[in-house]
């Protein structure tokens, strides 16, 4: 089976235990994510082979985080080394009206300082049937989009599928550059594109009418975000399949959970009720890589695809940490009802 290849930042997690603020902790837990890691570990666990291309500093850092990922099957052999430093996140887990709160330390990280031409992108797609980047990447710095969009381009050349996540992150835009600057060249050029309630407005300015992101009362409309896709692949034609990711948020520890695919039909899943939410960053990610499964492996039923990553997604808001650490079989446990989480003997 052809590999797929993710690009991207990964960084050093350090996360308060349970839902201790920062002011009250005396210890952080020290785990790794990223969203474009965060992809390729979901399909290594589907059986998917996955190459992760970053540049990590040569340091201890680097290399433990290297080791985390092969740990998970993800193929590193394609990340460069060079710069000073991995980028750090710090995690603020909230818990009922109080708002988790993430806090960035990744400025002039090693992959901020990246360059196009560092990475031979023609070897990296040997063997590649997909390449999935996100929004972040971009963010990052300007030599980061430059070489993300080097990568788009020789991808479309040589015939590799190209998806993105929009993932808008306002705190990350520091360089001079505006998302809306920048991600319509890189958006040109993909396959498939996924968003949020929210993405698609924040980058684009296309948003559901009478839709307010911020007071959802955990009630999503889905049938609202087929204007958003047809708008997105009216202004980006290449895109065959637009897909919405819908949460609908009671409070931090509730959500409802679905999406929305659009490709000339739209196609709804069902809705999650999660009432329980162990970590639900990395979320965005899980569907990603479950959707990306999907239309690998079901390549004439989108419904499938779709349905397959709600449920792997649901499932991640369970897991602590950014990866999302299912089976394909536990996801389709799922899909066939049993959500009753009795034990397995």
């Amino acid at each position: 089976m052809k590999k797929v290849v993710t690009f991207g930042e990964i960084m050093l997690r350090l996360a308060t235990p349970g839902y201790q603020r920062f002011i009250q902790s005396t210890n952080l837990n020290a785990t790794f994510g990223g969203g474009e890691a965060n992809v390729a570990v979901s399909l290594s666990n589907y059986g998917i082979p996955t190459e992760f291309v970053t540049r990590l500093p040569k340091n201890d850092i680097a290399d433990w985080c290297l080791s985390e990922l092969r740990k998970y099957g993800v193929g590193v052999n394609r990340v460069i080394r060079g710069g000073d430093r991995v980028g750090i996140y710090f995690l603020e887990t909230g818990a009922v009206a109080r708002a988790s709160k993430v806090v960035y330390d990744r400025a002039n990280s090693a992959i901020a300082q990246i360059q196009p031409g560092m990475v031979d992108w023609k070897e990296v797609f040997k063997d590649a049937q997909w390449f999935h980047w996100t929004g972040i990447t971009p963010a990052l710095s300007q030599g980061a989009a430059d070489a993300c969009l080097e990568a788009i381009r020789i991808a479309n050349e040589l015939g590799v599928t190209v998806s993105t996540d929009l993932n808008y992150r306002k705190n990350l835009w520091k360089y001079g550059k505006t998302a809306a600057e920048i991600m319509p060249a890189l958006t040109e050029g993909c396959d498939v594109i996924l968003g949020n309630e929210e993405d698609a407005e924040k980058v684009f300015g296309i948003k559901p009418e009478g839709f307010d992101v911020a007071h959802t009362g955990g009630e999503v409309n889905a049938a609202e975000f087929e204007s958003v896709c047809t708008q997105l692949q009216k202004r980006f034609p290449r895109a065959k399949k637009v897909i919405i990711t819908l949460r609908g948020s009671i409070n931090a520890n509730h959500n409802t959970w679905g999406g929305v695919l659009y490709s000339g039909k739209l196609y709804q899943s069902r809705r999650y009720d999660i009432t329980h939410i162990v970590d639900r960053v990395g979320g965005g990610d899980s569907f990603m890589g479950g959707l990306i499964y999907g239309l690998i492996t079901y390549p004439e039923d989108d419904q499938k695809a779709l349905d397959f990553a709600v449920a792997a997604s649901c499932l991640k808001h369970t897991i602590y940490g950014d990866f999302n650490l299912v089976t394909v079989s536990e996801v389709e446990n799922l899909l066939k009802g049993d959500g009753s989480g009795r034990v397995s003997r």
